[in-house]
């Protein structure tokens, strides 16, 4: 399983890392990416973290597209051309395709959770254009993932984990990490 995280200046922290860290514990083959010309991206706790590579270094086929939250994280990851229309190509060929905090909202703009069912953060409902939008803090539709925030990152890990692996996978994760 292959996954790509998308860094942009001013990404949540948590939100990116804490996914991070759980696919990989999952063993999915995860790249961070920069949509900078430097693989140096500052957060918005501004925390300087290193992506793995540019986004001018290209993407590959993957099983899964993340888009991490986070002010003005998520503004600089609407505004990058490629990668909204590598998020685009990703849902059209049905893979997956998760966003968590404010993020969801550029998969509203993109019209990608049309008859779907959302979540975000509080505030960013308007813009999940066409979803139903949930209170839940993780929600799954089809190939969509979406999360409320910082707090149900790990649970966002741990779903995503559920659908590249295995529920016995994340399960065992959930146990060693002595989540709720």
């Amino acid at each position: 399983m292959k996954a790509y995280v998308f860094l942009a200046n001013g990404f949540e922290t948590v939100e990116a890392l804490a996914v991070v860290d759980i696919l990989r514990r999952g063993k999915v083959d995860v790249t961070t990416v920069s949509i900078h010309d430097t693989k140096a991206v500052e957060s918005a706790q501004k925390i300087v973290v290193y992506a793995d590579q540019t986004l001018a270094e290209g993407i590959l086929k993957a099983d899964l597209l993340f888009l991490p939250g986070g002010m003005p994280g998520t503004k600089n990851l609407e505004a990058c051309a490629p990668l909204m229309e590598a998020v685009k190509r990703q849902a059209a060929e049905g893979g997956y395709v998760g966003a968590i905090c404010a993020a969801p909202s550029i998969l509203g703009h993109l019209h990608l959770l049309e008859g779907k069912k959302a979540t975000c953060y509080p505030g960013f409902e308007p813009d999940l254009l066409g979803a139903t939008v949930s209170s839940e803090g993780v929600v799954v539709d089809g190939k969509i993932i979406t999360g409320k925030g910082m707090g149900v990152a790990t649970e966002m890990g741990l779903t995503l984990v559920s659908l590249l692996v295995s529920k016995e996978c994340s399960d065992s994760i959930r146990a060693s990490i002595q989540s709720c």
